[in-house]
């Protein structure tokens, strides 16, 4: 068996990415290590984000992180409510129906949920 456990992403500011990720996504913190500039979050089903301090890997984002959620057009209403701003709002995308927004470092974020990606996302 192989699941994906954990992975890194290089930030410029570890709270400020805890609380972006805690608030908008409800990640909980699994753990903080203050004197490596590491705080670890976890997801709902326990894949572990660590959030990594490297100033100048952050001005360089190299992966797109994409979260299931319940409903992604109520999702994308909640947290543009917050003031977030997103990149794309639910729509047919190359990758499927969904929306996407970019974190604090830039790194995008795809939002997908099952019902509306069989329903609209299909070829």
């Amino acid at each position: 068996m192989i699941k994906l456990d954990h992975l890194a992403i290089f930030v410029d500011d570890p709270r400020r990415s805890r609380d972006w990720y805690t608030t908008n996504f409800g990640f909980k913190v699994e753990f903080e290590v203050p004197d490596r500039d590491t705080i670890a979050l976890q997801d709902d089903a326990g894949l572990t984000v660590f959030l990594v301090k490297d100033a100048e890997r952050a001005r360089h984002p190299s992966c797109a992180l994409t979260f299931q959620v319940a409903d992604v057009e109520v999702k994308h209403r909640e947290l543009v409510a917050m003031g977030v701003r997103f990149v794309n709002a639910p729509q047919k995308l190359f990758w499927g129906y969904g929306a996407e927004l970019t974190d604090p470092d830039g790194y995008l974020i795809h939002l997908w949920d099952e019902r509306t990606m069989r329903e609209k996302g299909g070829a």
